[in-house]
C-alpha cells in the first residue's frame, strides 16, 4: 500500500526495510484474519501479545542485552505503521514499545531493566502507563494519586482512567506523588507488577466513540503495598521531568499512526471510486472526485515528507518538542479532514460499520486528544515565537 509513490527515506536502511517486509506479512497472515472478529467481541485475545513478541514486532528498539532487537525508533516506527496499514489501529504495542519500555530503559536501575525488559519483549508483560484520572487530564501535576513511604516500601492509592491496555496489562507505570506538598517537584513514577498485587482491580473496559477492541480501561489502587524497587530510578520526585523528557516520542507515535491511516484512507478510496458506478460511469470519472482525490493525495503527501523528516531528527536525536509538538498537532488535523473527505466518497456506504472507512472515521478522532490533547500543543508551539 504506497498510494503516495514517495522515495524511501534515508534513516530506512536495508534492515529497517526488511523489519517492514517480514511485519507486513506476519501482520496479514496472523491478524488481519481476526480484526472484524476483535472488533465485534469488543476485545482481542491476551494470546495476541505473546504472538507478537515472537514475532519480534514488540521492543524493537530496546537493546539486545535487554531481551529487544537492538534496533532504533526507524524500526518502531514501520512496525507501527504496518500494524496501522492493515488496520490493527487498536493494538497497544506502540505505547507498549515505544513508551513504556523507554520510561524503564532511561530511568530504570540496572536491576529493574534486566528484570522487566526481557518480559516487555516477548510479551510475557504488557505495558501500560497511568496518567490521567478522573478530574485530570494534559495537567500532569494535578495528580492525586499518592505513593506515600511504608516500612521500606510504600502504599500507593488513587485512580486511574482511560489506561490503554488496561485489561491486559500486567506491569503499569503510575504516576503519583511521592509528596503531594511541591507540586511538580513531588510526582514519581512507581512500576506496578499487577499479578497478585493486594489492592489493585481493573474497573470497566470503557465503551468508546471508536477503537473498540481496544481495552481502554479504568484502573483503581487501594492501599497497593509496593517495595522500594518500584520507584522508578533511585530518586524520587523525578516523575515530572521523566514524562516532560518522553512526551516528544510519544506524539512522534501518535504522528506515525496518523499518516499511516491518512494512507490506508487514501488506497482504499482510490480503490472504491474506480470500482464503484454512479449516473453510468465510474465514480472516479467525475471532476468532483478527482479533484477531492487530488487534495488529498497533495495533502497525504506533505503529511508523509514531514513525519520522515522529524523520525530521521528523532534518530538523530534532534527532535525537538516545539517540532513534535507540530508533528502530532497538524498529523492528526490532517488525518480528521482527509478521512472526513474519504468518507464523503463512499456515500451511505461509508456510514455503515463493515467499512473500513467508516471504522476509520472513528478511530481517528482520538488521535487530536490522547499524548496531549492539539490545544496543548498549540501552546508549546506559541511558546517558540
Amino acid at each position: 500500500m504506497d498510494v503516495l509513490n514517495l522515495p524511501r527515506p534515508a534513516w530506512m536502511s536495508e534492515d529497517v526495510t526488511m523489519l517492514e517486509e517480514q511485519s507486513r506479512r506476519f501482520i496479514a497472515s496472523e491478524f488481519v484474519p481476526h480484526i472484524d472478529r476483535w472488533h465485534e467481541q469488543g476485545m482481542y485475545e491476551r494470546e495476541v501479545w505473546t504472538q507478537a513478541g515472537a514475532a519480534g514486532l514488540l521492543c524493537a528498539a530496546m537493546p539486545e542485552e535487554y531481551g529487544g532487537s537492538g534496533g532504533t525508533f526507524a524500526h518502531e516506527a514501520v512496525i507501527n505503521r504496518e500494524l496501522s496499514l492493515a488496520g490493527f489501529d487498536s493494538f497497544g504495542a506502540p505505547l507498549h514499545s515505544g513508551i513504556v519500555a523507554p520510561y524503564i530503559l532511561h530511568y530504570g536501575t540496572e536491576e529493574q531493566k534486566r528484570k522487566w525488559l526481557p518480559k516487555l519483549a516477548t510479551g510475557e508483560l504488557v505495558g501500560a502507563i497511568a496518567m490521567t484520572e478522573p478530574g485530570t487530564g494534559s495537567d500532569l501535576q494535578g495528580v492525586r494519586a499518592t505513593a506515600k513511604k511504608s516500612g521500606n516500601g510504600y502504599v500507593l492509592n488513587g485512580a486511574k482512567t482511560f489506561i490503554t491496555n488496561g485489561q491486559h496489562a500486567n506491569l503499569i507505570i503510575v504516576v503519583a506523588k511521592t509528596d503531594p506538598k511541591v507540586g511538580a517537584k513531588g510526582v514519581s513514577l512507581m512500576v506496578v507488577e499487577t499479578d497478585g498485587a493486594q489492592g489493585f482491580r481493573r474497573g470497566r473496559k470503557l465503551k468508546k466513540l471508536g477503537m473498540d477492541s481496544a481495552d481502554t480501561s479504568e484502573l483503581f489502587f487501594d492501599d497497593v503495598a509496593l517495595p522500594a524497587e518500584s520507584l522508578l530510578g533511585t530518586e524520587e520526585g523525578q516523575g515530572f521531568i521523566q514524562l516532560m523528557t518522553e512526551l516528544p516520542q510519544e506524539r512522534l507515535i501518535v504522528a506515525v499512526h496518523a499518516v499511516a491511516m491518512i494512507e490506508r484512507a487514501v488506497a482504499l478510496t482510490i480503490d472504491y471510486v474506480k470500482q464503484r458506478e454512479a449516473f453510468g460511469k465510474k465514480i472516479i470519472e467525475f471532476q468532483n472526485t478527482q479533484f477531492t482525490l487530488a487534495e488529498c493525495k497533495s495533502e497525504a503527501t506533505v503529511a508523509k515528507v514531514f513525519l520522515d523528516h522529524c523520525i530521521g531528527q528523532h534518530i538523530e536525536g534532534k527532535l525537538d518538542t516545539v517540532t513534535a509538538s507540530m508533528a502530532k498537532y497538524w498529523l492528526t488535523d490532517s488525518q480528521g479532514k482527509i478521512i472526513d473527505r474519504c468518507l464523503q466518497m463512499f456515500g451511505g456506504y461509508g456510514y455503515m460499520d463493515e467499512y473500513p472507512i467508516s471504522r476509520m472515521y472513528r478511530d481517528a478522532r482520538v488521535l487530536r486528544i490522547y499524548a496531549g490533547t492539539n490545544e496543548i500543543m498549540k501552546l508549546l508551539i506559541a511558546r517558540s515565537l
